[in-house]
């Protein structure tokens, strides 16, 4: 009787992060190791690569879809095709995201908030193909992303409200309030303040990371089954639940991509205004 196959030890080998790298029509393929800087191993895994790949694919979209724009412009006509399309993501990104969550001063963040949009993208598209990896899928990238927004977050708050009034958004004291009893609620407030810091970019980072992971977990768990059970009835129910799911994640690709976005407008807005 053949034994079946470790289902688990397959959906942690195509989901988790290594040297190993698939390529179609060629199977796999070793990444080169022994690269270190400073001490530290810097050799590149699969998702490093599918990293550099959708930075590519940010690049090559823009650029491309700006040149389409102004060749329309330089025409005398409105933009179409694939460089309508984007300008219409971009301008919905730019307005109704960026200036809309973070305020008169959205417009200067609006160029990191659509890179972070369009690179999200393309990682969670990405790791559909059957050859790919999600990025987004290791929680030390969404962890960077995290990161880097809570850093724009704190240091352009800082020079928006002032020292002083960004003093004010992590020592809290109620207006009006003096004397033993603001002391008192400062020491209590202060504390709160700043886990509330540290859980936005947490909450940030960690959202994107299990969503990413658990669809594909899902999916490689219904293909799975086809080699537990050997049923025709089983493989045929599956192979529909997969279909249904890789649509679903398809839409999940663009919805997470979006929320990271709008949730990282939403925090640089805070703390633009904190008021």
């Amino acid at each position: 009787m053949m034994q079946a196959p470790d289902i688990g030890a397959m959906i942690f080998h195509h989901t988790a992060d290594s040297h190993v790298i698939e390529l179609p029509f060629f199977g796999e393929r070793q990444l080169p190791t022994g690269w270190y800087l400073f001490g530290v191993d810097v050799s590149p895994t699969r998702h490093v690569v599918f990293m550099a790949f959708a930075a590519l694919l940010v690049l090559a979209t823009v650029w491309y879809a700006g040149r389409q724009v102004q060749r329309r412009q330089r025409e005398g006509k409105a933009p179409s095709g694939f460089g309508a399309a984007i300008e219409a993501i971009v301008l919905f990104v730019r307005n109704d995201i960026a200036i809309a969550n973070i305020g008169h001063n959205g417009a200067k963040f609006a160029p990191y908030v659509l890179s972070l949009f369009f690179f999200v993208l393309y990682c969670n598209l990405l790791g559909l193909f059957p050859w790919g990896a999600t990025a987004t899928g290791n929680i030390v990238v969404t962890g960077t992303l995290a990161i880097l927004t809570f850093l724009i977050a704190e240091i352009s708050g800082f020079f928006a409200l002032g020292p002083k009034g960004y003093l004010k958004t992590i020592v809290f004291v109620p207006p009006g309030m003096t004397g033993v009893g603001a002391v008192m609620m400062a020491s209590i407030m202060t504390p709160i303040e700043i886990i509330g810091k540290l859980v936005k970019p947490f909450a940030l980072c960690l959202r994107l990371f299990a969503n990413m992971t658990a669809g594909h977990f899902v999916i490689l768990a219904l293909l799975g089954l086809i080699f537990i059970f050997s049923s025709w009835a089983v493989a045929a129910g599956s192979v529909a639940f997969v279909l249904f799911m890789m649509l679903l994640e398809l839409l999940v690709a663009f919805l997470q991509a979006y929320i990271f976005a709008l949730l990282t407008s939403v925090f640089i807005g805070m703390m633009q205004h904190a008021h």
